[in-house]
């Protein structure tokens, strides 16, 4: 059974406000799972709440952009402008874990609501007495960010593992979305640098046949994991963010005060 990924959904259904300034970079394929003779094929795409705009495949945008099943592993490549971005054959049967690791892009806070705004939605605590102790205006400053992607992609049996691809910020899936049993959920462990993330905000998109969209936020346990609740037939986004203070070479490389790592794993339940 295929199970396809709606790439222009119109309508959402958010039990969270709708004005959240984040904006999530995923990567979606047209199915997540798929016959051993057919391309594996995904739009890289930005947007919110599961819903977004697809970009072309520009090498000068990302650091990394790697397929692997078992133990082979293959770099990503496709036309310079080519959409979808993703169109590669499989390595071979099995589950493929494809990541993406972004270059270094910035944004300039000219408000500082909405810089409070998005620490608060990503549960960023005590920011402001820590954006005021480091003597940093109130507007006119930078954030620097770099997305840590991943997708997993049933081929033919689809069986196999999710494993860590050395994101700076990265999910590993403990349990295979299309062959294992997920009526107690699919269990999802986050890494930041070489540390389990305990106790932090993951956000979870679910994105229904019919195109809605649901969201819910849930946390991490101190071993790094949550359980997502699942559904037969529906696709799903989850989202985890560092807010930091950039190393002192990085702050004057990029001129920037603030860095952000987003974390992203999307992946199919079957009918």
């Amino acid at each position: 059974m295929r199970i396809f990924a709606i790439a222009f959904a119109l309508t959402a259904a958010l039990p969270i406000s709708s004005q959240v300034l984040a904006h999530e970079f995923w990567i979606e394929p047209i199915a997540y799972q798929i016959d051993s003779g057919n391309n594996i094929i995904g739009e890289l795409t930005n947007g919110q709440a599961f819903v977004g705009s697809q970009l072309a495949y520009l090498p000068q945008r990302f650091d990394r952009f790697t397929v692997a099943v078992g133990m082979r592993q293959s770099d990503v490549k496709n036309r310079l402008g080519a959409r979808p971005a993703l169109d590669i054959e499989p390595l071979s049967e099995g589950l493929h874990v494809i990541s993406y690791q972004s270059t270094l892009s910035k944004l300039t806070y000219d408000e500082w609501a909405k810089f409070l705004k998005f620490a608060k939605h990503k549960d960023f605590d005590n920011i402001e007495a820590i954006h005021h102790a480091r003597g940093l205006p109130r507007d006119g400053f930078d954030e620097g960010y770099r997305r840590f992607s991943k997708t997993l992609v049933g081929v033919g049996n689809s069986i196999g593992n999710d494993f860590r691809t050395n994101l700076d910020i990265e999910f590993v899936a403990i349990d295979n979305p299309y062959t294992d049993d997920l009526t107690n959920g699919l269990r999802v462990q986050l890494y930041y640098l070489n540390y389990l993330h305990g106790n932090a905000q993951v956000e979870l998109f679910e994105k229904a046949p019919d195109g809605t969209v649901n969201i819910t936020l849930l946390r991490t346990n101190v071993d790094g994991i949550a359980t997502l609740p699942v559904k037969a037939g529906y696709s799903y986004l989850v989202d985890a963010v560092v807010l930091r203070e950039p190393s002192s070479e990085l702050a004057v490389e990029a001129e920037i005060e603030w860095e952000t790592l987003w974390a992203a794993l999307t992946f199919g339940v079957p009918k």
